[in-house]
């Protein structure tokens, strides 16, 4: 379907919108959550600013940048710099407590909905906050992964193990050089489980998810269902937001839901299907746990 135009536009308060997800969360038939980065920064997850400050000034004093995401981007000489590094990197992300309790606050909200998790993040946050691990299908990796570099196989192999032990005996952001991961099946490099160039491993677990997620849609097609869409902005719209808004409008009793703080919008097409909140999701979710306290 060809869509026209976005709108943002609601006449509606804030508290006003509150009401309508609350009564789309309890009346839907389905709830499909698509998550992406925007959910896991109102849980804490910043890369940037005092949080990086504090847990990489080190690699920033001797390298030059000033945050995560260009740590992860920059050249360095050896693989035992790369890997003191990502280790640093991959434990404060993926091991480490969640921040803020967003995500648990979330689940209470749908833990008695028939739901289903489709997110782009991959700091593991859902399962880790008590979501059903059958319910969820992270399109893009796992930061507790690692995988063949070449990859001489369609397997990924957890790093728990190997990345707190990087972390643990680095010394002048480096690791020692027995640490440095390979591949258990060929011996080549192993890297992080993360889509980003053609040589990401599908794993058989991300077939099973993608599997599961298929016929979840299709268990449901037709049905009173709410696309609850977090913190999804422009980078892969075609893995959540642009498919959310195709299934809408291809069913008239479904409701898109977008909660974005400065990108809440919806095609022209769906407007009277859409609620759009323009603000963080730990508000939103936190005013959605306010309203249910007080019924």
């Amino acid at each position: 379907m060809y869509f026209s135009r976005l709108t943002k536009q609601s006449t509606e308060s804030f508290s006003e919108q509150i009401d309508k997800l609350k009564n789309a969360i309890e009346s839907a038939d389905a709830v499909v959550i698509g998550a992406g980065a925007g959910l896991s920064a109102a849980a804490g997850y910043t890369y940037a600013g005092e949080r990086f400050e504090r847990l990489f000034g080190d690699f920033a004093a001797k390298y030059g940048f000033s945050d995560m995401y260009a740590g992860g981007f920059y050249p360095y000489k050896t693989l035992e710099e790369h890997w003191a590094f990502w280790s640093r990197y991959i434990a404060c992300n993926r091991f480490d407590p969640i921040p803020k309790p967003v995500y648990e606050e979330l689940l209470k909200l749908v833990r008695d909905r028939d739901y289903f998790v489709l997110t782009t993040n991959v700091d593991h946050c859902f399962q880790r906050a008590g979501f059903d691990k059958h319910r969820l299908f992270y399109t893009q990796g796992d930061y507790g992964l690692f995988q063949c570099s070449r990859p001489c196989c369609q397997k990924t192999w957890d790093n728990k193990e190997s990345v707190l032990a990087m972390v643990d005996q680095q010394d002048n952001m480096r690791i020692p050089s027995e640490l440095v991961p390979h591949c258990p099946h060929c011996g080549s490099h192993a890297t992080m489980n993360l889509r980003s160039d053609g040589t990401f491993v599908e794993d058989e677990g991300w077939h099973v998810a993608a599997n599961r997620y298929r016929d979840f849609l299709h268990r449901h097609k037709g049905m009173r269902t709410l696309f609850l869409e977090f913190g999804v902005g422009g980078n892969t719209p075609g893995i959540i937001k642009y498919p959310f808004w195709q299934m809408t409008a291809e069913n008239r009793y479904a409701t898109y839901a977008c909660v974005n703080l400065g990108e809440a919008v919806a095609p022209i097409e769906i407007e009277r299907q859409s609620i759009l909140i323009d603000a963080s999701a730990d508000e939103v979710i936190g005013a959605l746990r306010a309203k249910r306290a007080n019924r």
